[in-house]
């Protein structure tokens, strides 16, 4: 038997050691390499398919057997598709600071264009929408106005924004939602005196750093660039770390799409507008009549409408703007749920993959579909995957009729390779597990999702993420837990049948694939149902631990003191204070002076406690958003990240 065993796993165990050997000696960033390991991959996801095409069906007829294993094998053949395209496109990816680099003196040599940053808002609180306006006023940056684009029409913000020195911008509808509030945006600039030549599109929560526009700026050297993208990066962690207990090991949801896909994508020229942290070309946005308005993700529609009037969007992957991560799993999904519903938007209008009124190029085309089955086929053949060994475990519905000997050595060779392929090129930023868990995280809501764009195209609501309200208090996001707890059970029970033929007619033949697919779920599912449960957030502003010095004034003394972590309200400082808590002085960091308090004595440090008055906050924000104290997570450790789950699984 141990022979058998060995036999089955052999081509498995040869694909694990070559990607141990050959991985680890190459560079991600080597397109060669890049060519190598993928083709591999996709060679072997080939091979697989072919086998579940040709051998795994069971006999055909009207039985449970055939329609399930018809329908999942329908899912799964589009899976394999999106993930043959995905392959496709991260064989190749692209770095722009060099560019940039190169032209920054093409572009100091020019009289600088006039940039309108726009910073969209509807329903955000005073403290995020503030630290926005204040980064933007801030920006190192010659020739800019910064316009607050209010559709909440609030009139408290319009007096934040006079005393910050921006300007404010309402309308008397909210028609179109962002796209429209932009697009009334567009008009008022385009009937002043003197015109923009860019704009900058900020979303409320999303600060940018002082060198944006300068960086940014540099790739318009090329007339046929319309838009310039880069990506998103976060302060506070998603839902997923904060519940996992896994900031410190796992980087945020985005970080795959952002610092991998949509560098791959660039490569390929088909990176696309994000919305926020983008700069746009005025002229040429006016040109096709502003932001599209007939999907909900009009950024992406507007990088194809771009396209279609012969204008580039190009990536610049450099950490330039920093905001919220959605901070709950109710607004991790809202969110995911509004960028499937967009896409699906897209995939029935006019600037579709398969519409004949569209003259996009076929690597957009393809760049689409991908998209697409990425939204529906992956996450529905997702869907199915947990349901498939219960049908066979609980009911004796075979859906594919294969033995677990002929799934291993045709499966595992092209699973293996291709998890550590791709763990390979995002330096551990995409796990197979955890990419699981994401997926069932916003599950229900893309199968809803995907049903509702394509039979219903137009007409739908802008759900906008909320960020910021009190996440204080810990609770269970009960929809979705219902859910994948009933599933996790049903699994279980599954496992259980077999185990002890409960149902009195022993083990069925060869039922292995089943029972051990049923155990993989049942992990999947326990780490999502963790996920549901909200854990207590208490700090208003992250800290994120630094070093080097700073000066503090209580009275008349001033000390010099090694700071530890900092945050936009606060630092903690190493050593004795100065005075008691209360204490009131003033924090020199840089070239930053910050009135403050001592908040509180710990063993061997204190605690300051930066002021509230604006003026305070203003000095705040333009230190923390102008050091490198967020730092990207640029290489993940696989065994720390389970550490961190198995850790939180046994809490």
């Amino acid at each position: 038997m141990l022979s058998d065993f060995t036999q089955i796993l052999a081509p498995a165990l040869i694909t694990c050691g070559a990607a141990f050997i050959l991985l680890p000696l190459l560079p991600p960033a080597d397109e060669r390499a890049r060519i190598v390991t993928t083709s591999i991959a996709a060679a072997l996801l080939i091979h697989y398919a072919s086998w579940r095409l040709t051998s795994s069906l069971p006999d055909v007829g009207w039985t449970a057997d055939f329609i399930f294993g018809v329908i999942f094998l329908f899912f799964e053949m589009g899976s394999c598709i999106a993930a043959l395209t995905l392959l496709l496109f991260l064989s190749r990816t692209r770095n722009r600071s060099e560019e940039v680099r190169e032209n920054s003196e093409w572009f100091s040599s020019q009289q600088p264009p006039l940039v309108d940053v726009f910073i969209c808002t509807y329903n955000e609180e005073r403290a995020i929408v503030e630290r926005t306006i204040i980064g933007a006023i801030s920006l190192a940056y010659p020739n800019f106005r910064v316009w607050v684009l209010d559709d909440g029409r609030r009139p408290w913000l319009a007096e934040l924004t006079e005393q910050l020195g921006a300007r404010y911008l309402t309308r008397p509808d909210n028609q179109f939602a962002k796209a429209g509030n932009i697009n009334h945006a567009l008009d008022h600039v385009a009937k002043l005196p003197q015109k923009p030549k860019y704009i900058s599109i900020l979303d409320a929560d999303f600060v940018p750093r002082p060198q944006f526009l300068k960086r940014a700026l540099c790739l318009f050297r090329d007339p046929n660039v319309g838009i310039v993208q880069t990506p998103q990066h976060f302060i506070n962690p998603d839902p997923i770390q904060i519940n996992l207990e896994a900031s410190e090991v796992w980087p945020d949801d985005q970080r795959f799409f952002f610092d991998v896909i949509l560098a791959s994508k660039d490569a390929w020229g088909v990176a696309f507008c994000c919305g926020t942290s983008s700069i746009i070309n005025f002229r040429q946005l006016r040109s096709i009549g502003g932001f599209p308005t007939d999907s909900v993700t009009e950024d992406y529609l507007l990088t194809l409408r771009m396209k279609e009037a012969g204008y580039e969007t190009v990536y610049l992957n450099e950490p330039l703007t920093l905001g919220l991560a959605p901070e709950g799993v109710k607004e991790y999904i809202t969110q995911r749920g509004r960028w499937c519903l967009g896409l699906m938007q897209i995939f029935r209008g006019r600037s579709g993959p398969f519409s004949f009124s569209s003259n996009l190029p076929f690597v957009h085309r393809l760049s689409l579909i991908d998209a697409f089955l990425g939204w529906s086929a992956v996450y529905y053949a997702k869907g199915m995957s947990l349901i498939i060994p219960i049908l066979f475990l609980l009911l004796g519905i075979r859906c594919i009729d294969a033995s677990f000997s002929e799934m291993l050595s045709r499966f595992l060779p092209y699973f293996v390779w291709q998890m550590l392929t791709i763990q390979w090129i995002s330096q551990g930023r995409a796990l197979a597990i955890m990419t699981d868990v994401t997926q069932l995280l916003a599950l229900p809501t893309i199968v809803r999702a995907v049903i509702a764009g394509l039979m219903r195209p137009r007409g739908h609501k802008f759900e906008v993420t909320a960020k910021g309200g009190d996440r204080s208090r810990r609770f269970v996001e009960w929809p979705l837990f219902r859910i994948y707890a009933i599933l996790l059970a049903l699994n279980l029970a599954g496992v259980a049948a077999m185990t002890f033929s409960i149902f009195g007619k022993g083990p069925v033949a060869d039922d292995t694939l089943a029972f051990a697919w049923s155990w993989y779920n049942a992990i999947v599912l326990m780490i999502t149902c963790l996920v549901c449960i909200e854990r207590p957030r208490y700090r208003k502003a992250e800290r994120f631990t630094t070093t080097g010095q700073v000066g503090l004034s209580i009275g008349a003394n001033t000390s010099i003191f090694r700071i530890e972590d900092i945050s936009i309200t606060g630092a903690r400082l190493t050593g004795l204070p100065p005075g008691e808590p209360g204490a009131e002085g003033q924090c020199y960091i840089g070239n930053h002076c910050i009135p403050c308090r001592i908040e509180r004595v710990l063993p061997g440090s204190f605690a300051l406690q930066f002021e509230e008055t604006l003026k305070a906050r203003i000095e705040a924000v333009k230190l923390f958003y102008e050091k490198d104290y967020v730092r990207p997570m640029n290489d993940v450790v696989p065994t720390l990240v389970g550490k961190a789950v198995i850790r939180r699984i046994f809490q």
